[in-house]
């Protein structure tokens, strides 16, 4: 499991004269979080930088945006991780103030403006499930929804055909391969997998 966020969030420090405004948004691919990216630089033209940290699974990435190297994606990427969120992009957009901080001065401000925004964030469990299409004889659908109901699985649809019946199931992933071995047990062997969709569904939660 990982969360992720309700809603985005934003704050602003300033450190020395200068501004650090950080947004915190809760995104689906790269590609999402690299318009919003360009619609900040467009949105503060006169920023000396516009950095970002993106955590979407394999499509995770950074940018120090001319700071150097080290001080500002991976102290954003590392508040992120340690917040264990997923599917996140964090930008941090930073007016130069007249007044350097130094390599470990810019490693605080950037972490400080990305923690400071989700001390008011309301995180998302994101549990994910598998969709598949699973082929059972008729006499075997009442056992096999009462199963699903006492082990929390789901049956979204069902299609019956001329010699069995075709169900369209929603089980948690981390009981996927257990659930299907336990269905084609209690069928006594008689269930064809047709079909798989891995599928994310989030549950809000406080934490």
């Amino acid at each position: 499991m990982s969360t992720t966020l309700a809603t985005a969030v934003s704050a602003e420090i300033i450190i020395k004269k200068s501004r650090f405004i950080g947004h915190i948004i809760p995104v689906s691919n790269r590609a999402a979080a690299m318009l919003l990216v360009q619609e900040f630089k467009q949105q503060h033209p006169e920023a000396r930088h516009v950095c970002w940290a993106l955590l979407a699974g394999g499509e995770s990435g950074m940018s120090d945006d001319g700071e150097p190297s080290g001080t500002a994606g991976r102290p954003m990427m590392q508040v992120l991780q340690h917040k264990h969120l997923d599917n996140v992009l964090a930008v941090v957009i930073r007016y130069f103030g007249g007044i350097k901080l130094g390599a470990g001065g810019l490693t605080r401000a950037y972490t400080d403006a990305i923690a400071s925004p989700l001390l008011a964030a309301q995180y998302i469990e994101q549990i994910r499930y598998e969709h598949c299409l699973l082929a059972l004889p008729f006499a075997d659908e009442n056992k096999v929804r009462h199963y699903l109901q006492q082990h929390g699985g789901e049956i979204l649809s069902l299609d019956y055909t001329e010699h069995e019946v075709v169900l369209s199931l929603s089980i948690q992933a981390d009981d996927y391969l257990s659930t299907l071995n336990q269905l084609h047990q209690l069928c006594r062997g008689q269930t064809r997998l047709l079909e798989i969709e891995a599928k994310t569904h989030a549950d809000s939660i406080n934490l």
